[in-house]
Order: structure tokens, then C-alpha cells, then sequence
């Protein structure tokens, strides 16, 4: 007698798997872009807006 040998899906199961993966990681990436878009904005209006500005307090080694 002939037995039917299974087919073995282990590679489908490791690219179906990558490719999962990298979805869930250029969703992550999309969503996080558009979360400093306002922020963006406001610096290039003025850039004191922004926390790495050079003010008078932070010349010359001064701290709060």
C-alpha cells in the first residue's frame, strides 16, 4: 500500500508570518507619523514652540 504523504506548510506558515508582521509594523509607522504633524507646524511657525530652542535661560549652562 501507497500512503499520501502530508504536504508540510512550515514555509507558508514563516512568509505568511513575516508578512503579517511587516503590515502590523508600516500600520504602526503610518499612524505614528501623523501624531507630530501638528507639533511640526507650530515650530515652523515659530520656533519657540519648540523645546530645543536657545532662550536666554538655557545660555551659558543656566537651569531652571
Amino acid at each position: 500500500m501507497i500512503e499520501a504523504q502530508e504536504k508540510d506548510n512550515f514555509w507558508l506558515y514563516i512568509v505568511l508570518a513575516v508578512v503579517v508582521f511587516a503590515g502590523v509594523i508600516f500600520m504602526v509607522k503610518s499612524s505614528e507619523h501623523d501624531k507630530y504633524a501638528a507639533s511640526s507646524r507650530a515650530i515652523a511657525e515659530d520656533s519657540s514652540n519648540s523645546a530645543y530652542r536657545n532662550d536666554v535661560l538655557h545660555k551659558e549652562g543656566a537651569t531652571k
